[in-house]
C-alpha cells in the first residue's frame, strides 16, 4: 500500500482528478442498478399499491414520482441504461486520463533519473555501469508507470465496492456485512499469492538489471570478443542469466494464475452459500434476493478483482522503488555549484600546488602548470600518472583536496561552471559517434546550433573535404560508433563536434593514439592551426603531437615539470 499513496502523493493533480472520474461512474453504476429493484418488482408483478414491494423499492417509486417520472417499466429500462451510458461515458474519460497519466509518470520517472545524474559528480557516474542506467530509463520506467496504473485501479475499485456496499445495506445490512467479512476474510487468505508475487517482481528488477549491464558490455566489445572466439563464454553467462529471469517470470505468473483460479471457485461457493441464507434463513422476497445475489456477487468479484489488481502492482512496484533509489543516490552524489561569477580566458589558466588523492593513491602532490592563451601546450607521462585526471580537473569534473585552480586569475570555486564548460570543447580519448548523419554527430541536439555551425566547424578541423565527398554530405549515415568512417575521419569529426559551439579552450585526451602516421599529421596540422585562435592542451604520449605543441610538460611522481628542463642538454 506504501506504493499506491506514494504515487498519489507524487502525482496529486493527476490522481485527484482520475479518482474524481471514477468515483462519480462508481455513484453513476450504484443509482441505476438501486432502479433494478423497483424493475423487479414490476416484473414479479408486485406493485406499491398492494404495499408488498420492498422499502427501497418503495423509496425509488416515490422518488421518481416527487421528480415526476412514473415508474413504469419502460422508465426504469430508460433510467438504468441511461445510467449505464452515463458511467461508460465518465469511465472512458477517466481511464483516457489513466493513459494519459501512465505516460506521463514513465517521461517524468525517465526525466528526473536522467536530469539527476546528469548533475552528479563525474566520479560518481562513473561507477554506474551503462547497462544499469539503460534499463533503468527504459524497463524499469515502464514497469513503475504500470505499477502507477494498478494502483489507479485498485482505489477505483475499491470505490466500487463501497458504492456497491452502500446500495447493498439499504436492502440487507446483515447479508451485507457478512459479505464484506468473508471477502475481506478470503482476500487476507489468498494474500500469501500477492506476498509471493511480490518477491517474484523485486527478483526480477534486479535479475533485468543485471543483465543488461553485462548485456551493454558485452555488445560494446562483441568485436574483439568475436575475432578471439570467446563470443561463445559471454552467450553462456547470458543465457544462465536469462534462464534465472524467466525462472522468476515464470513464479510472478504462476502465482498471478494460482489466485484467479483459487478466487473463482470460492466466489462462487460463497454465491451459493448467500443465496440460501436469503431465501431460507432472512426469507427476503425474490426480488430483494435476486438483487442481493447480485450485489454482493458483484462486491466479492470486485473484491477479488482489487485483490487481482494489487498482486499486478506488487510485480511492478520494485521497479518504481529502485528506479526512485537511483536518482536519490544520483541527486545525493551532486555536483557543487556555489560559483557566480561569468568566465572569461583572456590572459590563460593556471594550477597553483595543485594535491589529488584517489582514495589512499595520490595522483598530484604539488602540481603547478601555466597555460597561456593561444598556445598549444602537450602532457605526457606514463599511464596511472594522472594525464586524464589533470584535463577533469580543468573541466571541473572533480576538486583537488588543495591548490588552486585559476581561470583569468580567478579560483575555478568561483566561477559559474556551467558557463566555463560551455566554452571548452572537449575530445575524449575514446572516438565514439553515434548511429546518426554526420551533422547529428557535430551538433548532437544542440537547438542554438545550425548546418552552418557544423559546416564551419568541419572545415576547422580539416574535415570538409572528406565529409562533402560522402554520398550524402553532411546527411551520411556514419555507422554503430562510426564504424563505417576511418580512424582519423572519425577522429576529425570529434573535433569538429568539439569546435561546433566556438570554445575558447580545447581539450583533447589521446588525440591520434589509434591513427597512422598520415592522419596523426594530419590532425597536428589541424591543431596547430586552430592553436592561432584557440587555447589548447592535448594528453598524448605521441611523438608527433609532442613535436607539434608550443609547450610540453611531463608528469611524473605527482609534478609536472617542462620538457625542456628534463631532457639532457
Amino acid at each position: 500500500m506504501r506504493t499506491l499513496f506514494t504515487y498519489i502523493m507524487v502525482f496529486p493533480r493527476r490522481s485527484a482528478f482520475v479518482l474524481i472520474a471514477l468515483l462519480i461512474a462508481g455513484i453513476a453504476e450504484g443509482l441505476s442498478l438501486t432502479a433494478l429493484l423497483p424493475l423487479l418488482s414490476i416484473a414479479v408483478g408486485e406493485s406499491s399499491q398492494t404495499g408488498e414491494s420492498s422499502g427501497i423499492g418503495k423509496f425509488m417509486e416515490q422518488t421518481l414520482r416527487d421528480i415526476g417520472i412514473e415508474p413504469t417499466l419502460d422508465t426504469i429500462l430508460i433510467i438504468i441504461v441511461g445510467g449505464m451510458f452515463f458511467k461508460g461515458l465518465v469511465l472512458l474519460l477517466a481511464n483516457r486520463q489513466v493513459g494519459y497519466t501512465v505516460a506521463h509518470v514513465a517521461t517524468a520517472l525517465r526525466l528526473d533519473l536522467i536530469e539527476a545524474l546528469l548533475t552528479s559528480r563525474w566520479q560518481y557516474y562513473l561507477k554506474q555501469p551503462v547497462g544499469s542506467l539503460a534499463n533503468s530509463v527504459a524497463t524499469e520506467a515502464y514497469r513503475a508507470a504500470n505499477g502507477f496504473e494498478h494502483s489507479v485501479n485498485v482505489l477505483a475499485l475499491a470505490i466500487q465496492v463501497f458504492v456497491y456496499a452502500i446500495v447493498a445495506l439499504f436492502i440487507s445490512w446483515e447479508a451485507t456485512l457478512a459479505s464484506l467479512v468473508i471477502g475481506l476474510f478470503l482476500l487476507i487468505a489468498l494474500n500469501r499469492l500477492v506476498t509471493a508475487t511480490r518477491r517474484a517482481g523485486t527478483k526480477q528488477t534486479h535479475l533485468l538489471r543485471d543483465l543488461l549491464t553485462y548485456l551493454s558490455d558485452v555488445l560494446s566489445s562483441v568485436k574483439s570478443l568475436k575475432a578471439m572466439a570467446r563470443d561463445n563464454v559471454a552467450d553462456a553467462i547470458l543465457h544462465e542469466q536469462t534462464q534465472h529471469l524467466e525462472k522468476a517470470t515464470r513464479k510472478e505468473v504462476m502465482n498471478r494464475a494460482a489466485l484467479t483460479a483459487l478466487q473463482e471457485p470460492i466466489l462462487t461457493a460463497l454465491t451459493a452459500s448467500g443465496l440460501y441464507i436469503a431465501l431460507v434463513v432472512w426469507q427476503l422476497s425474490l426480488p430483494e434476493v435476486m438483487l442481493m445475489v447480485f450485489l454482493l456477487t458483484r462486491i466479492l468479484g470486485l473484491l477479488n478483482k482489487t485483490q487481482r489488481r494489487h498482486q499486478q502492482l506488487a510485480a511492478q512496484e520494485s521497479a518504481y522503488w529502485a528506479l526512485r533509489k537511483a536518482a536519490e543516490e544520483a541527486r545525493a552524489a551532486a555536483e557543487r555549484a556555489t560559483g557566480t561569477i561569468k568566465p572569461t580566458l583572456q590572459k590563460g589558466i593556471s594550477l597553483q600546488h595543485v594535491k589529488f588523492n584517489y582514495g589512499q593513491k595520490t595522483i598530484f602532490k604539488d602540481l603547478t602548470i601555466e597555460i597561456p592563451i593561444n598556445t598549444f601546450t602537450a602532457v605526457m607521462g606514463p599511464s596511472g600518472v594522472g594525464k586524464s585526471t589533470l584535463l577533469d580537473l580543468l573541466c571541473g569534473l572533480t576538486e583537488p583536496q588543495s591548490g588552486e585552480i585559476k581561470i583569468d586569475d580567478v579560483s575555478i570555486h568561483d566561477i559559474n561552471l556551467r558557463q566555463w564548460r560551455h566554452m571548452i570543447g572537449y575530445v575524449s580519448q575514446d572516438t565514439i559517434l553515434l548511429h546518426d548523419t554526420v551533422m547529428n554527430n557535430i551538433l548532437v541536439g544542440e537547438s542554438t546550433l545550425t548546418a552552418i555551425d557544423a559546416e564551419r566547424a568541419l572545415r576547422q578541423a580539416g574535415a570538409w573535404d572528406f565529409v562533402n565527398s560522402l554520398p550524402e554530405g553532411l546527411q551520411t549515415i556514419v555507422g554503430e560508433r562510426g564504424g563505417l568512417l576511418s580512424g582519423g575521419q572519425r577522429q576529425r569529426i570529434a573535433i569538429a563536434r568539439a569546435l561546433a559551439h566556438s570554445p575558447s579552450f580545447l581539450i583533447l585526451d589521446e588525440p591520434t593514439s589509434a591513427l597512422d602516421p598520415e592522419s596523426e599529421k594530419t590532425i597536428c596540422e589541424t591543431l596547430q592551426k586552430l592553436a592561432e585562435n584557440l587555447t589548447i592542451i592535448a594528453v598524448s604520449h605521441q611523438p608527433a603531437v609532442i613535436n607539434a605543441a608550443d609547450r610540453v610538460f611531463i608528469l611524473s611522481n605527482g609534478v609536472a615539470e617542462p620538457l625542456s628542463t628534463v631532457l639532457p642538454h
